[in-house]
C-alpha cells in the first residue's frame, strides 16, 4: 500500500494534540501503520530546534532566523522521518507542517511568500502532504484555551494581532488549496470535531 501524509494545522488551542490521538487510532482500526510526529521536531536535531523556537526566556530573534530554523528542522525531519516512512508505505500523521510555516512566517511575521516558496523548494522539493486538516478556532477561543493550559511558549506570548493574521493566512491557505486542505470548525464539542474528520479519512482511505 502507498504511504499517506496526513498534516495537521491550526493556531494554538485548535485541539491539535487531541485530535491527533484520534487520527492515529481511528487509522489503526482500519489496519493501517501509522508513524506520528510534529514539527518542529520529530527527530534529536529537530527537537533541539524547536527548544530554541519556543523559548521565550531568549532574546527575541530576527524573523529570517525564525524562518531558517524552521526549515531547517524540516530538513532533518523529512530526510530522517517522513520520507523513510512513506517509501516503506507507511502513513505519516504530523502536528504542523510547511503550512504552518506560511501561517506563521508568511501572514503572522509577513515575510515575502515567495520567498519562502524558495526555502521549501529548495529545502523538501515536491513532498506535499495529501491531506492538511485545518482546525480553526475563533481568536476568543483560541486565547481562552491558550490562557488556561498557562506556561505559554514564545509563541504562545504572542499578541492576538499577530493570530489574527495567522489564522486569517491559514483560511487563505485553505481557501486556496480545497483538494489538499479541509477546514474543520473546532469550536464544537470534539465528538462533532472527530465526525467531520472521520468524513475526510475515509475519503482518503477509499481513494
Amino acid at each position: 500500500m502507498k504511504g499517506r501524509f496526513i498534516s495537521l494545522e491550526g493556531i494554538e488551542g485548535s485541539g491539535k494534540s487531541t485530535q491527533l490521538n484520534f487520527i492515529i487510532d481511528y487509522l489503526q482500526t482500519n489496519n493501517i501503520e501509522v508513524v506520528s510526529t510534529r514539527e518542529p521536531g520529530g527527530t534529536l536535531v529537530s527537537e533541539k530546534i524547536r527548544d530554541v523556537l519556543l523559548d521565550d526566556k531568549l532574546p527575541s530573534m530576527h524573523m529570517d532566523t525564525e524562518l531558517l530554523l524552521m526549515f531547517a528542522a524540516r530538513v532533518e525531519h523529512v530526510k530522517a522521518v517522513i520520507q523513510p516512512a512513506l517509501d516503506l508505505g507507511k502513513w505519516v500523521v504530523c502536528d504542523r507542517f510547511y503550512d504552518a510555516t506560511y501561517a506563521y512566517q508568511g501572514y503572522g511575521r509577513e515575510i515575502d511568500l515567495k520567498r519562502i516558496d524558495m526555502l521549501k523548494d529548495f529545502s523538501i522539493g515536491e513532498l506535499a502532504p495529501d491531506l492538511t486538516l485545518l482546525l480553526d478556532v475563533t481568536l476568543d477561543v483560541s486565547m481562552d484555551r491558550v490562557t488556561k493550559r498557562g506556561n505559554k511558549d514564545r509563541f504562545e506570548n504572542e499578541k492576538i494581532d499577530f493570530y489574527k493574521k495567522v489564522r486569517d493566512g491559514y483560511l487563505a491557505i485553505a481557501h486556496n488549496n480545497p483538494d489538499r486542505v479541509a477546514s474543520i470548525d473546532a469550536t464544537g464539542s470534539i465528538e462533532q470535531v472527530q465526525t467531520a474528520i472521520r468524513i475526510k479519512l475515509d475519503e482518503l482511505l477509499n481513494e
